[in-house]
């Protein structure tokens, strides 16, 4: 009932049918930020997209998917995450497979787009047959489909008739923007909250700090990669794609105004930065460096400036993505669950789900309430 064509490239990738099905979605499914990603080196990513057709040879749906060599066991903390540091510091590949992942990689999505009015259960189902089938050649050991969102939730029952084991990830953050400006901002703020922020805001403020936002921010690649760096080697929740500079360079010129760079600077020293990505309403905060990896204030303000940003380019949402949970949550950030669906390609099926939740710890984050009134009437 169903083909697909197979794509090695998003340059490939014929423009008039996939720009016809992305049409009205997240621009993350677009080819230039698919080019960026293939330009930029990362890991060990092998990438591929999928257009599928229906008995009338109409494309009715598409997905991107990609092989990476990864840690089963990414999410592990405690004495397991030490028990595996020394097991890998003689044997460096243990729990370490090749997976192929239907999704973004470095960032969340629907992992399929399928066409309205089009069965997507049945298109699922030939999805994974594909994915499936891919796995088999390229001696991959996982297949994950990734990224369920509450708001794709909708999708997990097909999936485990598929033979997935839905399991959790690292839960997301997000901010719905209702405020017109700054200050309204941090009027609807409780007072413990709002000192926290103006206290941090001084503090930096008279150490000589001082941003500006940028579209263009090629030039500083070199830079900014040294400080995605600094910060990726310091992080003790969650490691896995890892940034070059010509990452910063392809995202500053292929996509324009929707890439962002908010600099830090300690007079005119550049101390940290934040890379964004304005996706039609919704601000993504993509990764974050420092210049130093030290305990102060500096990132708490970056995230306020985070948040101050959203609201002057007057977005709907703002997402702040996975991690250091504590300043989000103080800035106002509600928390939304996220699931991935994974099941092995080469060995029996039936203990997957177990053994990856047994090696993984996801942490149960709750919102906070820190405004003075509820979410509906704050921007009144």
């Amino acid at each position: 009932m169903y083909s697909v064509k197979i794509f090695n490239s998003i340059r490939d990738v014929p423009s008039e049918p996939w720009n016809a099905l992305v049409a009205g979605h997240s621009s993350t499914y677009s080819h230039e930020f698919w080019e960026v990603l293939e330009d930029s080196g990362l890991n060990d990513f092998r990438y591929n997209h999928a257009l599928i057709y229906d008995q009338n040879s109409v494309p009715v749906a598409l997905a991107s998917f990609y092989t990476i060599t990864t840690d089963i066991a990414i999410f592990s903390t405690g004495w397991l995450k030490k028990a595996l540091n020394a097991i890998r510091s003689i044997f460096p590949g243990f729990l370490k497979f090749k997976m192929i992942e239907c999704g973004t990689p470095i960032t969340m999505n629907k992992p399929i787009v399928v066409k309205a009015g089009c069965n997507e259960e049945e298109i699922l189902a030939f999805l994974d047959t594909t994915l499936s089938d891919i796995a088999k050649k390229q001696r991959a050991f996982v297949v994950v489909i990734r990224d369920f969102e509450p708001r794709n939730a909708y999708l997990e029952p097909h999936i485990r008739n598929l033979n997935y084991h839905v399991v959790a990830s690292l839960p997301n953050t997000f901010m719905d923007i209702t405020w017109q400006t700054p200050d309204q901002y941090l009027s609807s703020l409780k007072s413990h909250y709002r000192r926290k922020i103006l206290i941090h805001q001084k503090s930096n403020e008279d150490r000589g700090i001082r941003y500006e936002l940028r579209d263009d921010f090629g030039e500083l690649a070199d830079s900014l990669c040294d400080q995605w760096l600094v910060v990726h080697e310091s992080a003790k929740e969650f490691q896995r794609e890892r940034l070059t500079p010509e990452f910063y360079r392809e995202f500053s010129a292929k996509l324009g105004s929707k890439s962002k760079a908010l600099l830090f600077y300690r007079d005119d020293e550049l101390v940290g930065h934040v890379l964004l990505f304005v996706d039609g309403e919704i601000l993504r905060w993509l990764y974050v460096g420092r210049k130093e990896s030290v305990k102060d204030n500096l990132y708490f303000y970056m995230c306020h400036k985070i948040v101050e940003t959203a609201i002057l380019l007057r977005v709907k949402r703002l997402e702040l993505g996975l991690t250091t949970y504590e300043p989000k949550l103080n800035l106002g950030a509600q928390t939304l669950p996220v699931n991935i669906a994974i099941k092995t390609a080469r060995i029996p099926n039936i203990f997957t789900g177990y053994v990856y939740s047994l090696l993984n710890h996801t942490p149960e984050i709750r919102s906070r309430n820190i405004f003075k009134h509820s979410e509906g009437e704050k921007a009144s």
